[in-house]
């Protein structure tokens, strides 16, 4: 059966879903996303992601297309349609269809277009091997914080990472590590505290990082929100990442340096485990 997704107010199937070549995500990538992972049919951490998107979309003087009750009940639609347990879903808002042209549009309709993944993300084999991590220089625009449409530098940073044979990259600014090509970026020092690059323009504002943060706080793990640099990096004692699509995800190797014994540290793990636990419970 043909996956069912959602383009502008109707569910039809992916071959049959159809966006105007005017569109501006297409043409100026003038758009924003959020991705929420689905466990046991249910909604990880949605409100956390609606509050993003409305931040995302004021900071671009852009209107909702519709009401968070509204998205809710597209998702849950999505779960139903697609039989979906365990994966994840995006949502795409671009400014909508005009003409060509650099200056936004007045009076356009918003674009909302979303389709699910079916994908393994509580039980999959690279938390228990780890990732392997290369440096790259940050090419990215100035505004991180807003989680837009337009991925291709950190696409470039990826594949650049994939042809040094390792499986992703932390972007480097300043001689300050920023964040991974899509995810939040963490070392934990040798005398165990969980170090992060504290909230700004320069990172997205990850809301499965905040979720991991309170997590590491109540489990009385120190935790330094600050920049941190390659060499500390590569004296880590452990590393790990977190985002939607993969929760807290270990690095067992940063710029061709083993951390530890090269296998995914105790506090990655564990944090692992008290997210994965926590979005069991309080899915909705």
């Amino acid at each position: 059966m043909s996956r069912i997704v959602y383009v502008n107010g109707e569910f039809v199937p992916e071959e049959d879903a159809k966006i105007s070549v005017f569109d501006r995500g297409f043409l100026f990538a003038d758009g924003v996303y959020e991705v929420t992972s689905i466990l046991d049919g249910k909604l990880v951490d949605f409100p956390g992601h609606m509050t993003r998107l409305a931040r995302s979309l004021s900071e671009l003087e852009m209107d909702a297309p519709v009401s968070d009750e509204e998205m809710e009940a597209i998702h849950r639609r999505l779960i139903v349609e697609n039989d979906l347990t365990e994966g994840l879903i995006y949502l795409q808002v671009t400014r909508g269809a005009a003409d060509r042209d650099f200056t936004y549009p007045v009076g356009v309709k918003p674009s909302l277009v979303l389709f699910s993944q079916a994908k393994q993300l509580a039980d999959t084999p690279m938390a228990e091997k780890g990732l392997k991590i290369a440096f790259v220089e940050d090419i990215r625009w100035g505004r991180r914080d807003i989680k837009t449409v337009q991925l291709l530098a950190p696409s470039m940073c990826k594949m650049a990472a994939k042809a040094q044979g390792c499986d992703d990259a932390w972007m480097i600014e300043d001689e300050h590590i920023t964040e991974g090509t899509s995810n939040n970026a963490y070392i934990v020092t040798k005398d165990g505290a969980i170090v992060t690059r504290n909230l700004s323009n320069s990172i997205l504002h990850g809301i499965t990082r905040a979720a991991v943060l309170r997590l590491a706080a109540e489990a009385q793990i120190r935790i330094e929100e600050r920049p941190f640099t390659p060499e500390e990096a590569r004296n880590a004692q452990e590393a790990f990442v977190t985002a939607a699509s993969s929760f807290v995800m270990p690095v067992v190797e940063v710029d061709g340096v083993t951390l530890g014994d090269g296998t995914p540290g105790p506090i990655a793990k564990r944090l692992r485990e008290l997210y994965i636990a926590e979005a069991r419970a309080a899915a909705i």
